[in-house]
This record gives C-alpha cells, structure tokens and sequence, in this order.
C-alpha cells in the first residue's frame, strides 16, 4: 500500500500550511512560531546545552551575490548533505525547502527559486540518515507520542516504510511503550533527559527568554527529534503554541471493535463509512452524516474532511498532521487503524467512538 501510496505523499503540505487551508485563527502565529524554530532551539542550547540541528544563517542576497564569505562556506562544506529552508521576514510570504541533496546543490536549487532574495534568509541545515525518529508533547498530563526507526516524515505523514511507529506515554514515574523495541525506552529516557531542568536560575531564565513552561520540571512543549549514530540526539523543532493545543490529546485505546487504531481527535459520531481512494476524489461526495475512511490524508481530502462526521485512516499516529487538523475541524479521527479501508465496508453504518481509539457497528 505504502508504494501505491508515494506519488499521492509528494501532494503534502507542511503543518502550517494545513492550518493555512483551514483558515485557523492562529494561522499566521503558528507560522511565525514555525519560522522561529531554530532561534528558540539555539535558546536552548545556549542555557541548557540542548543538541538541535544548528544550521548556518545568511541573508538570501549574500548567496545571490556569492559574498565571499558564502563562497568559502560553500568551497567547504559543498558536497555535505543539508536541508535548505528560505524563511521569510514576512509571514504572509511562503517558506521554502528542500532537503537531502548537497550544499552545492542546495545552492542551485536556490537560484532557481522565484522570490525577492530582499525578503529571505537561507538557513542550510545539517542532514544525515535518521536512525531514530520522535514527536512528542510534554504537557501536564506526562509526555506521549510516538517513535520509529526511519525517517521523521514517517511520523508527521503516517507512511512508514519498515518500520510500524511505537506510541508512548510517561507519567513523569513510568513508561508505557505500544511495543517492545530494543533500545526504544532507553532513547526516549535520553532525550527527556535533556528536558529536564532542575536548576532554578535557568528555569527562571528560560521562562524570560522563551515564556517556556515546565512540568515536573521539564520544559512544556511541542517536540521533534531525529537521532543518528555519527551525531547522536538532534531536536528540530519546539514549538509552544503546539504544546499549548495538544496538552490533552494523549491517546487511549479499546482492542473490542470492529476496527481500532490511535486518537488522532477526541469525540463520538455515528455515520455510514465512505470509502475514498486517491484515484477516487475527483467523484466522491459527502453529507454530514458520513465517516471518510482512507489510507491517509491530503490537502486534496480537505473538502471532504470538513464535511464528514468523522475520519478514519489506515496510516498515521497520534501527532501526524492528519490527527492535528482533524482536532482542529473538531472532527472525531482515529488514525493508525492499519485496516480500515479494507475492513470497514461502503455503506456500513458504524458508530467511531475516537477517544477509545475504535469503530464499532452501530
């Protein structure tokens, strides 16, 4: 399914672009907030010694003009593997990016791009292959997500490739992990360790610098980390305003339904299943009174995901985007079902109960 699956995959848009679509209130806040990652993460590191992604910084015109500093940066570091990301100094402009190819090459895909170099920086992220991938929230209620061995789009997307994620939870006492994995418990133990802050001063100066927020000591938010045996633990994202808006969302599930998987959004609907393949969208409709059921979602599904009663999705997690903006719809979802287009049939009246991860028939 994964393979049939690819072409549609290469349609997705980033988080903040979802909200975009949606027309979230907080739409331009959590942009900046998304442009503003890795200044906060730098935050971090400067107080607390935290390891993230450090990228190197120029203004878009400097590698327009080959400044002679960006000519020794690129004579140096050419053939290394980076992302670039062009953030703009305007909300309203979009971000940019490509990732996985060289400096050198990062650089002519730069050039081709159509914007006003004015308005831009370039950062150019330092990239390697993912051995561990994690997003996690850290809220009141303890931390939870979700890891894998892969990539860290398996997670945001829901398409895994070998690998099926592990969700987890901590309660700040112990842990409960989906499925055994050596290695996983100890990765996830090294990685809240660099969160917890027990020295007063540089909590207070956290607080002041970054309005952070702690839990049991540890610093509140939204995470994302990859880890990888040549670097070790890298964080590439902290993000409040998430942190703030999934401090409840940890999942639970019921195994005694006809389909289960993971909340992706809590509530209950009943509704008569509609299944939607990608090559379907084009034809398909929906009333109120119907729960799509697909594979995983797009921007192409939106128009069907405001007006369903419900979502279910084979692939995906707890805090994949297609769980986040069904939340935001304030649409039931249980994404993760693994089986839910091929079990749950065209027509069949059911009743998905997402707070217990389930769908039964009605």
């Amino acid at each position: 399914m994964q393979s049939d699956l690819t072409r549609f995959y290469e349609k997705q848009i980033s988080l903040t672009e979802w909200f975009e679509a949606i027309g979230h209130p907080q739409a331009k806040q959590l942009k900046v907030e998304d442009n503003d990652k890795r200044e906060r993460l730098n935050v971090l590191s400067r107080i607390i010694g935290l390891p993230f992604d450090k990228p190197t910084q120029f203004s878009a015109q400097d590698v327009a003009a080959r400044t002679p500093e960006f000519k020794t940066f690129l004579r140096d570091h050419g053939a290394e593997l980076c992302a670039v990301r062009l953030i703009p100094d305007d909300p309203a402009l979009p971000k940019l990016r490509m990732r996985g190819h060289s400096i050198t090459d990062g650089t002519k895909w730069f050039d081709e791009q159509a914007v006003d170099a004015s308005h831009y920086r370039v950062d150019f992220v330092p990239h390697s292959d993912s051995v561990w991938a994690t997003i996690f929230v850290v809220s009141h209620e303890g931390i939870f997500g979700e890891l894998t061995k892969g990539e860290h789009n398996e997670l945001t997307q829901g398409l895994y490739k070998e690998h099926e994620p592990i969700t987890f939870q901590f309660d700040f006492n112990d842990w409960q992990l989906s499925r055994d994995e050596p290695g996983a418990k100890e990765h996830l133990a090294d990685i809240i360790a660099h969160l917890k802050v027990t020295d007063p001063a540089k909590r207070d100066q956290i607080k002041n610098e970054l309005d952070g927020t702690f839990e049991h000591d540890y610093l509140a938010g939204y995470f994302e980390t990859t880890a990888s045996d040549d670097r070790g633990i890298w964080f590439i994202d902290y993000n409040r305003l998430l942190g703030d808006m999934y401090a409840n969302a940890a999942p639970t599930a019921d195994p005694d339904a006809l389909v289960t998987g993971r909340c992706g959004s809590p509530g209950t609907a009943a509704g008569t299943v509609v299944v939607v393949a990608p090559d379907q969208l084009q034809t398909a409709t929906l009333t109120e009174n119907d729960i799509l059921v697909c594979a995983m979602t797009s921007p192409d599904y939106l128009p069907l995901m405001q007006k369903a009663a419900a979502i279910v999705t084979d692939l995906g997690g707890v805090l994949s985007h297609a769980a986040i903006i069904a939340r935001e719809l304030k649409k039931p979802c249980v994404t993760g079902t693994k089986n839910g287009t091929s079990t749950l049939e065209q027509g069949q009246h059911v009743i998905v109960k997402a707070d217990k991860g389930a769908i039964y028939a009605a």
